[in-house]
């Protein structure tokens, strides 16, 4: 029996749903999810076995116009997803504008690989609305295949799932069977402290923090983790901290426990706080972190 294998990159501007869809598609949690844009910052690969297929998922940043030097290097990871994918899964929502994003449309019109337009979040919709969309969506990607789903409910992703196969060229496993992603364990550590950030602060403070792990030790019952979280100014890691400590003691209890039924074991977290003077513009910093 043929094997097939290939890479299937998910695109689109910020909130529309494509780390939900991701996770869904993998069918565990690859990708943080909040409710916030940039959410996502890195690539994130989710590798999907079967028998005689093995379909490597790519989450990607939302599209955005980069204001500082991380977020040119999350452009970055969603245009290189253009080009080096077997299949493109564009991502929208019933919400945002068609012509919102005009200039990347073009660079997905003129990508030469199939792409799959995923209208998402429908059930917040109705049948009238989505078929508009359907129509407007045909007028700008009017090669694109057309998939109204719910991510969020699973809904249409059995549809999305089978074309995705039936696209896929014949290929060997690019990964072992039995792996799920390309990320360290360090990785999904930040990810996650990230997360809690995300939803535990407000303003420009989950924007400005950058987790590290310092310290990762293993044995045999627990995990021993020290992490440092970076942010730009004083000010910042005022608020980070919070009064007595009450904030971050939070955000670092609410992370342990999402780190204990990730890794299925106990885990130790220590988190300090460092002021690392705009480190979103530092080219050093940011290869260090993984943006490059």
């Amino acid at each position: 029996m043929s094997h097939k294998a290939g890479f299937v990159n998910i695109v689109g501007n910020p909130n529309v749903g494509k780390s939900t869809l991701m996770n869904a598609l993998v069918g565990e949690k690859i990708s943080i999810i909040t409710s916030k844009s940039q959410t996502t910052r890195h690539r994130i690969m989710g590798i999907v076995n079967g028998e005689n297929f093995q379909i490597v998922y790519s989450d990607t940043p939302g599209v955005i116009k980069p204001n500082y030097h991380l977020q040119k290097h999350m452009l970055s990871f969603s245009r290189s997803a253009l080009v080096d994918g077997d299949v493109l899964l564009y991502v929208t929502d019933v919400v945002e504008k068609v012509d919102k994003n005009l200039n990347f449309l073009e660079r997905v019109r003129k990508t030469g690989i199939p792409v799959l337009l995923v209208i998402n979040k429908i059930d917040l919709s109705n049948q009238d609305k989505v078929e508009e969309l359907i129509a407007r969506w045909k007028n700008l990607l009017p090669e694109a295949e057309i998939f109204p789903a719910s991510a969020q409910h699973n809904f249409n992703l059995d549809h999305i799932l089978s074309r995705i196969l039936e696209l896929l060229p014949e290929n060997p496993p690019y990964f072992d069977k039995d792996q799920l992603t390309d990320k360290s364990e360090r990785f999904f550590v930040t990810e996650i402290i990230r997360e809690k950030i995300l939803m535990n602060y407000q303003q420009e403070i989950p924007y400005a923090v950058e987790p590290e792990v310092e310290k990762f030790e293993r044995s045999e019952n627990i995990i021993r983790i020290r992490t440092i979280i970076h942010v730009e100014r004083d000010s910042q890691k005022g608020i980070l901290i919070g009064k007595k400590g009450a904030a971050l003691k939070k955000t670092g209890i609410d992370a342990r426990k999402e780190l204990e039924a990730f890794f299925g074991v106990k885990v130790h977290l220590e988190i300090f706080v460092k002021v690392s003077k705009d480190w979103r513009e530092k080219p050093g910093m940011l290869k260090s972190f993984g943006y490059n």
